[in-house]
């Protein structure tokens, strides 16, 4: 089995989304993946996230804001991934065998819904083709491969 963390600042919105959508992109191809998420330190879940994936059937209530140290074996990951700058910078260093790739994407807090509806189908596209290059045995996005530019307050 593949395993796959997500890590952010907070676990509180851009990673938790990533991992609920890798985690549903792995059940729609029936890739064998362990998907979880961490930040740098723990908050919360934020409501905006909860509502965001809502709208498109993927329900985040269960979900808990956690750091690194509260994932099962966290130092056993085959690709560590950081969807913000600060995380990427604060990420500890991985064994040799762990791929580490770095996906930014635009912090959604204090926009508009329609602000978390475009970086959440940003992070749709991205980890929906991490998950069919790992499920084609093809080479992962070795970087954030953006879309058109979204500019929404």
């Amino acid at each position: 089995m593949t395993r796959v963390l997500i890590l952010c600042t907070h676990n509180s919105a851009r990673s938790q989304m990533a991992e609920a959508l890798t985690r549903e992109a792995a059940r729609k191809v029936g890739l064998d993946l362990e998907v979880h998420s961490a930040g740098t330190e723990a908050t919360r879940v934020k409501d905006d996230a909860k509502t965001v994936m809502a709208e498109i059937g993927l329900n985040l209530d269960g979900h808990t804001s956690k750091t690194l140290y509260d994932v099962p074996d966290p130092q056993n990951f085959d690709y560590v991934v950081t969807v913000c700058d600060s995380a990427a910078e604060a990420c500890p260093v991985y064994p040799g065998r762990t791929t580490r790739l770095h996906y930014p994407f635009m912090d959604p807090s204090g926009g508009s819904l329609d602000r978390w509806r475009a970086v959440r189908d940003q992070l749709a596209e991205q980890f929906t083709a991490f998950v069919q290059a790992l499920e084609a045995g093809q080479p992962v996005p070795p970087a954030y491969q953006a879309g058109p530019a979204v500019h929404v307050a």
